[in-house]
């Protein structure tokens, strides 16, 4: 409708409630916050004051002849190494240097440059503009026009994977109409337990616990930053890849293609992350189980997967990078990690044995012994200590992942400990893995590799007591005791055999069994199993 004529009531300006000619007092409003003015210390003279960052850039340049811009483009530098950046530069000219190093990004990428060098230092809020000055003059309708196209991108991506899961759907339901009764309830309660384990890694909480274990996310990251050289201009292919933090590790690494491959549903967030992190051009993510999704590609030149469970095999998501290894990876191509081992040490601990199982005796005055029954046949995930193992550790498997068949996923293998202290009784067993990440599929792991006293080449970290606690801890087996066995001492051998094993129906699950015998104890052979579930 056209706007009318105002009335001849309208024109008094005196009765007019929006005619603000005759107000009083408007004079002291308070500005717009929006037009607050900004005031940005300089860099390299904190006298100085700037509106803007786009005069700070300028000014910089002008009288330190560094061109922050032009930093920023050249390495690449996201939100938080900005700030380094800036807290580097203040703090090298505090001390004295008006020329700081700014030839490599690792001349700031200490942690500690995100500690504030200026107090309210209102440059630290506006460090999203530095590097982007030649970008200020670009229309923002073609920005959006842009942005829209890309999410457009996405989109069909996504309903495409979304056809192809609604198909294959289908297509297993008509196969399963037709299915023997007792295979179809075998497959409903494998399909039950395979849906249980790809929703659990639908949530947030899983992949933030995850990202924290710094022993774990540094491991990768450092591998991966540290050889560049083996990653630029190569085929990645990610299994398993979460929120897509490895895929972008290699991308940022000089990947020319990764694709990333999950299961769960939070490969829609993870495509949020690699868009938002702009790396659209280099990684494709895609839904599905490796073993039936179709790649974009024949073949890989890398392998990267953080694929280790409790006690290195639950949830046998090894078996689906090992299918991915011989399907996709080229001859020479490169696992990372490269290789595993696993390890074994008695565990003997009053204190623990007190706490946890005869606790059940005496609960406020009330006999809970009931509970007690079976009590150490489930395998526990601990944090342990080294002064809780009563022996060097033992080493029983060593997986060197280039080669090692699924069927060797399943095994019995022997071990040999000595005792290194007096202990009243033989209160469990502790096991752990240690990964390694070798530069090459050819290297060898040495035979004594120990991951916590690792010096190279390449990357190791352990899960083990001797080191940084990680997520996945300890397994700890506590065996069954009945007295027979009595004090043991120092010097005494305890040797045996550790069987893994699928647990039952589910085939996510890891039995583990073990046979042991104590030296110089009368019928001091011993069994038990236990399960992880």
């Amino acid at each position: 409708m056209p706007p009318t004529a105002p009335s001849d009531s309208s024109s008094d300006a005196g009765s007019d409630p929006l005619d603000l000619r005759n107000e009083e007092g408007w004079e002291d409003v308070e500005p717009d916050a929006d037009v607050e003015d900004v005031r940005v210390k300089g860099l390299f003279d904190e006298t100085v004051e700037f509106k803007s960052v786009r005069e700070l850039v300028e000014g910089t340049k002008k009288a330190a002849g560094v061109d922050l811009a032009e930093v920023v483009k050249r390495f690449g530098l996201d939100f938080y190494q900005r700030i380094k950046l800036v807290n580097y530069i203040r703090s090298q000219v505090r001390a004295g240097n008006s020329k700081p190093d700014l030839s490599s990004a690792a001349a700031f990428a200490d942690d500690k440059y995100l500690q504030p060098v200026l107090e309210d230092d209102a440059l630290l809020f506006l460090v999203d503009e530095l590097g982007d000055e030649e970008d200020a003059d670009q229309d923002p309708q073609e920005d959006r026009v842009k942005q829209l196209e890309e999410e457009l991108q996405a989109l069909k991506a996504n309903f495409a994977d979304y056809r192809e899961a609604v198909s294959r759907t289908l297509e297993q339901r008509w196969t399963e109409r037709d299915a023997p009764k007792e295979q179809k309830s075998e497959d409903k309660q494998q399909k039950g337990v395979e849906q249980g384990y790809f929703d659990s890694y639908s949530y947030n909480d899983i992949h933030e616990t995850m990202l924290k274990d710094s022993v774990r996310t540094d491991a990768y990251r450092d591998f991966i930053y540290e050889n560049k050289h083996l990653f630029a201009g190569k085929t990645v292919l990610d299994v398993g890849c979460g929120t897509g933090i490895l895929s972008m590790f290699a991308a940022k690494a000089g990947a020319a293609h990764v694709i990333a491959v999950d299961n769960s549903t939070i490969v829609e967030k993870a495509i949020l992350n690699v868009h938002a992190n702009g790396f659209s051009d280099q990684i494709s993510v895609l839904r599905g189980k490796i073993e039936e999704v179709t790649l974009p590609v024949d073949k890989v030149d890398i392998i990267v997967s953080e694929w280790m469970g409790y006690g290195l095999l639950f949830e046998a998501m090894f078996d689906s990078v090992v299918w991915a290894r011989d399907r996709y990876l080229k001859s020479d191509g490169l696992m990372v990690p490269s290789h595993c081992t696993l390890r074994i040490a008695p565990f003997a601990d009053d204190d623990y044995v007190a706490e946890h199982i005869n606790f059940w005796r005496d609960v406020y005055a009330f006999d809970m012994s009931a509970m007690m029954d079976k009590i150490r046949d489930d395998a526990r995930v601990r944090s342990l200590v080294p002064e809780r193992l009563a022996a060097d550790s033992s080493l029983f498997l060593e997986l060197p992942l280039h080669t090692i068949t699924t069927q060797e996923l399943e095994f019995t293998k022997n071990f040999s400990v000595e005792l290194s202290k007096d202990i009243d009784a033989l209160d469990g067993w502790c096991i752990w893995f240690d990964t390694f990440f070798l530069t090459s599929r050819a290297a060898k792991l040495p035979a004594d590799a120990r991951a916590e006293t690792w010096s190279g080449p390449g990357v190791a970290f352990t899960t083990g007591p001797g080191g940084t606690p990680t997520h996945w801890e300890s397994v700890l087996l506590l065996a069954n005791r009945d007295g027979s066995d009595g004090e043991l001492k120092k010097g005494q051998r305890i040797q045996g055999t550790v069987a893994y094993k699928k647990a039952g129906a589910n085939a996510r699950g890891l039995g583990i069994e073990m046979q042991w015998e104590i030296e110089g104890v009368k019928d001091g052979r011993r069994g038990q199993s236990w399960k992880l579930e």
